[in-house]
């Protein structure tokens, strides 16, 4: 059964992946007893302002109490966590920054490596003073945030990850262990030529990886929010140094020892710890599950269903229904 079920959301997200190259609007969902909630492109949050190491970042800022902190990666911004906040809401202060050069906050003129990017989320905290922190974070968010908690342990209270950059996939450590599919990509990525003219010239990353990492058709209306931050091509600079930001074979090293290092915090943190997965997922399949529940010291495993990637335009709702029961729960000591 469980194999039947694996094989079905795999051809569903090859259906998603051919569809976004192809233009065509065939509903991946079709034959599915339960079709999915409506995942609404409108969201309730305005942005603040605040001058962070001489450039302005957007971020997102509501209610009272100990700062759960929503860090996105890339190419997204705050806006990705619109139907995943209102289930926290009332349980805390709820921040949701646009990283530098991504989503409302400036572009300064960067080479956009981790370490260009990081210094600016550190100076984000420190700047809006926050405590006690819960970190939920995603893909890139995700290699910033556990930089950070590794760094300062005494200033977290708990960690949420999802689609996030760590083992058992990162480091890889030879290109030849790899996953196929990645690999093909990181690779055309890095070519100097050919992988600026796809990302940069082309918006690729924008148009084509993007959708095709959502198992749902993306609307109209959403995929407009995520293309408008970068409609030329020196504003996709750090989309395209991201996926190069990737370690794989030892490269780049600044990256690799960041997440082996983190890597190996979290199987000695007693830092409370949940772990959402999808199926068929990307970064954090079922096996990175399995994975992390053997060897991490105080963490809860949580399944949020149908997935590739960008988990939050899939699974919103099952998303904030798990972080918000776990944190309720966490908060009464249980």
């Amino acid at each position: 059964m469980l194999k039947q079920a694996a094989a079905t959301l795999a051809t569903v997200s090859s259906v998603a992946v051919a569809n976004a190259e192809t233009g065509e609007t065939a509903n991946p969902y079709a034959g599915f007893k339960v079709p999915p909630l409506e995942v609404p492109s409108e969201t309730r949050y305005t942005l603040d302002y605040v001058n962070v190491l001489g450039s302005k970042m957007a971020y997102v800022d509501v209610g009272e109490g100990d700062p759960i902190l929503f860090l996105h990666g890339q190419p997204t911004s705050s806006y990705l966590w619109r139907n995943v906040m209102p289930h926290l809401e009332g349980q805390g202060r709820l921040i949701a920054p646009d990283n530098i050069g991504f989503g409302k906050s400036d572009q300064p003129e960067l080479d956009y490596t981790f370490g260009d990017q990081y210094p600016y989320l550190e100076a984000f905290i420190e700047e809006l003073d926050l405590k006690n922190i819960t970190l939920v974070m995603h893909d890139w968010g995700s290699g910033m945030g556990l930089h950070y908690a590794r760094q300062h342990p005494e200033n977290v209270k708990a960690i949420v990850t999802m689609e996030a950059l760590m083992a058992p996939l990162l480091p890889a450590k030879s290109w030849e262990e790899y996953p196929e599919q990645k690999r093909k990509f990181s690779q055309l990525v890095r070519s100097p030529i050919e992988g600026r003219k796809m990302v940069i010239e082309n918006n690729w990353f924008l148009e084509v990886a993007f959708p095709s990492g959502i198992v749902r058709p993306l609307d109209k209306a959403t995929h407009e929010v995520y293309l408008e931050p970068f409609p030329t091509e020196k504003s996709r600079i750090q989309v395209y140094q991201w996926p190069k930001e990737l370690p794989i074979a030892g490269e780049p090293a600044a990256t690799d020892k960041i997440i082996s290092d983190y890597n190996a915090w979290l199987e000695e943190t007693d830092t409370p710890w949940l772990f959402l997965y999808a199926t068929p997922g990307s970064q954090n399949p079922p096996e990175a599950a399995d994975y992390w529940e053997e060897r991490a010291q105080n963490i809860q495993i949580s399944y949020i269903g149908a997935g590739i990637h960008f988990v939050q335009e899939d699974q919103p709702y099952a998303i904030g229904r798990a972080i918000h029961d776990w944190y309720r729960r966490l908060s009464l000591g249980q």
